[in-house]
């Protein structure tokens, strides 16, 4: 990925993280909704963003409906600030990452604490 991409990226991400806070006012995104990447095409024509929502299944469904209908205003407003020519097609998605390493992370102390529990004690000679 070129610097110039990396750079747009994360202006994007900053952008929009910005507006979450301070400029989108639905009450479907009033649990905690963070940007954690945003990956652009080489021809700037569309983005993936990726989201993180705390919250259970319909909440981040209620939230990504939320997200997808407030496309025209979070665009409008990157044309506007970033001063590109071409504002790229938004499209959002759930980045499930954190959910994947909390599990990993639960498999691996499982995996640990069944070790420990097979684990014999070294016999001891006699002397």
């Amino acid at each position: 990925m070129s610097h110039r991409i990396q750079r747009i990226n994360h202006l994007i991400r900053n952008e929009l993280s910005g507006l979450l806070r301070q400029g989108v006012k639905d009450p479907r995104l009033g649990n905690f909704v963070a940007i954690t990447e945003v990956i652009t095409t080489p021809d700037l024509r569309y983005a993936r963003i990726f989201v993180s929502f705390l919250g259970d299944q319909p909440e981040k469904e209620q939230a990504l409906n939320a997200l997808a209908s407030a496309t025209g205003f979070f665009r409008s407003h990157l044309a506007k600030s970033l001063k590109l020519r071409r504002v790229p097609e938004l499209s959002f998605h759930w980045d499930d990452s954190i959910e994947r390493g909390e599990r990993l992370m639960r498999l691996i102390d499982q995996v640990s604490a069944e070790g420990l529990e097979k684990e014999e004690p070294p016999p001891r000679d006699a002397a």
